[in-house]
């Protein structure tokens, strides 16, 4: 194993051994949100959607859960076809045997799920990237081994459906398109390891709709070619799938073979840096969750100071029975980097919870500076900024007690920065709402927008999407949550 930060992120290291990376992807993840919200719904049909409500006409199902799917219901189907197939049920009353639940979609709630999942993926791995809302690469590489990596990746597995609620599919491999093939191979709730020499005979039997980055309109493409599996597609004629999809044609017969060089890059410099940790049993113990609060908060100002980060804003969390999360922050007068600091301040606004039952705790700093300067002497002064309610920053914004604070917009008891309104597409068709998310690749809760997908390369009335996901703007991922466009 070679030393942390030794190697590219993505390729072998030293010794000629073969990256690991995992590809977690969460299972029908907005119903999934909706469960973890409503206990109730567990085992029962589940669409997520617009348009079902008493006089809308107009709709499409964002997603679907596996029950509702029994019914013929899927994403991105109308609204009006979703309820012909399985009815609403009632909320209060009797109920219908053959009707499932409707719930409209909630970005907030979901981002905020999100960002509980991504923690432990930065905890977990060195290098993340971030892909949407639901899914992301981790390189793992100098975390584990090969030997190991089944182990590794179920107890990332076991960690967010213990401490968020949710479950994941991880995919295990040596490059970004294996895992995520392997990812969606047993779906839901599967682990699936492509140990490196396996990848071209795991792929081989695969029909080449599987093949990351292969939507439907290439796929029958490609089967009118008479290529109709992964080993079809590696022994075809390069030179001719090129003469017909161009570059993307070389693209997809290399991905055949099992051939990926990409590297697992982040997606930019940290927002803010945290650092959670769930208790076995939730606990009223503050003895107990003022320790592990001094501890996060060291882990927390270590990692900044590692990076070379000086921060304005430090906050607390607090998750109590079932999944209710509560935050609080202070802003400082200017950039610091005081590791004592972080603690004592963690501290004094943790001792709101004094006394109450919570299941997670966790230090953030937030408003991140990495340029050279001075540091902002503190003085005695920095508490008479920062109120209980909330403190004046240096650009005049405050603090609200119940959010991360950072300088993007933040929602409310979400931990999750956003700007912007569009509905987008991700390179496997997620569903994306109304929020763009920012950029990160710091321990961080915060998801990626899809800004650098490049419209290039476009054939016969598809969109080739960038290279890292080059998938199609038509492809739907195995959860069925599809982008619907301007769904909203």
């Amino acid at each position: 194993m070679t030393e942390r930060g030794s190697r590219l992120p993505g390729t072998p290291d030293e010794e000629g051994g073969d990256p690991i990376v995992l590809h977690v992807d969460m299972d029908c993840f907005y119903a999934a949100c909706e469960r973890r919200r409503e206990p109730k719904l567990e085992g029962e049909p589940v669409v997520v959607g617009m348009g079902y409500e008493e006089g809308e006409s107009h709709g499409a199902v964002a997603t679907a859960s596996y029950e509702a799917r029994e019914y013929g219901v899927d994403s991105a189907q109308a609204i009006s076809s979703a309820l012909e197939r399985l009815p609403r049920k009632a909320e209060e009353g009797e109920q219908a045997d053959d009707a499932g639940y409707y719930r409209p979609v909630d970005m907030d709630h979901y981002e905020s799920v999100s960002a509980e999942v991504k923690e432990i993926l930065h905890e977990s791995a060195d290098v993340v990237r971030e892909v949407s809302i639901d899914e992301a690469y981790l390189d793992v590489s100098d975390r584990t081994a090969w030997e190991v990596a089944e182990g590794f990746a179920r107890h990332v597995k076991h960690r967010i459906d213990r401490e968020v609620g949710v479950t994941a599919s991880v995919g295990v491999a040596p490059n970004m398109s294996a895992a995520k093939i392997a990812s969606d191979h047993d779906k839901p709730d599967g682990l699936v390891v492509v140990s490196p020499g396996e990848v071209r005979e795991f792929l081989a039997p695969l029909d080449v709709a599987e093949l990351h980055g292969v939507g439907p309109v290439t796929a029958r493409e490609l089967t009118e070619m008479g290529i109709e599996t992964a080993a079809d597609l590696a022994a075809a004629d390069r030179a001719q799938l090129e003469t017909r999809f161009g570059e993307r044609g070389a693209e997809m017969h290399r991905r055949a073979r099992g051939e990926d060089q990409r590297e697992v890059t982040p997606t930019g410099r940290p927002k803010s840096l945290s650092r959670e940790s769930a208790f076995t049993e939730a606990t009223d113990d503050g003895e107990r969750t003022r320790d592990r609060i001094g501890t996060l908060a060291e882990a927390v100002a270590d990692r900044a100071s590692r990076q070379g980060a000086m921060y304005r804003t430090i906050g607390i969390k607090a998750v109590t029975p079932p999944f209710d999360v509560n935050t609080r922050a202070k802003s400082l007068p200017g950039p610091v980097d005081e590791p004592e600091l972080v603690e004592e301040v963690a501290l004094d606004l943790f001792e709101e919870f004094d006394g109450v039952e919570v299941r997670k705790v966790g230090v953030r700093v937030s408003n991140l500076s990495f340029a050279d300067g001075e540091q902002a002497s503190l003085g005695d002064g920095w508490q008479s900024s920062a109120s209980d309610d909330g403190a004046e920053r240096s650009d005049g914004q405050r603090s609200l007690g119940r959010q991360w604070d950072d300088d993007s917009e933040s929602d409310d008891n979400s931990g999750v920065e956003r700007d912007g309104a569009t509905a987008e597409t991700d390179p496997d068709g997620q569903l994306s709402l109304g929020r763009e998310w920012n950029e990160s690749d710091g321990d961080t809760k915060v998801a990626t927008s899809h800004d650098d997908t490049e419209q290039s390369g476009a054939h016969d009335g598809e969109s080739a999407t960038d290279d890292e996901a080059s998938a199609e703007s038509d492809e739907s991922d195995p959860d069925g949550q599809v982008s619907l466009g301007d769904f909203e």
